[in-house]
């Protein structure tokens, strides 16, 4: 399984509904289990984004489809980076020199 770390902030719709970011952030993690991941951690965060998300998947075509569905809702808009652990960097720098 890859490693994904999303950036999200609220749309002005999500920010009007904030009384109901709970049941969200639970809608949004039975989403990501729906569409095949695995994992997801979603943390509250001050400053420049409101959540920050870490979880796994087996491909970005799942991750896809999870951004897809997080999109069609309309709360929030997203930034979402593939991550790679100290072990995998170390297997893809092999031959480099």
């Amino acid at each position: 399984m890859a490693t994904y770390v999303l950036l999200v902030k609220f749309t002005d719709k999500g920010a009007a509904d904030i009384a109901n970011v709970p049941e969200r952030i639970d809608q949004s993690v039975s989403a990501w289990h729906e569409v095949g991941g695995s994992d997801l951690n979603v943390l509250m965060t001050m400053g420049e984004y409101d959540y920050c998300c870490i979880g796994e998947a087996p491909s970005d075509d799942v991750v896809m489809k999870f951004l897809f569905k997080l999109a069609k809702r309309g709360n929030v808009r997203t930034s979402t980076m593939k991550a790679f652990s100290k072990d995998q960097v170390s297997e893809l720098l092999k031959g480099i020199g």
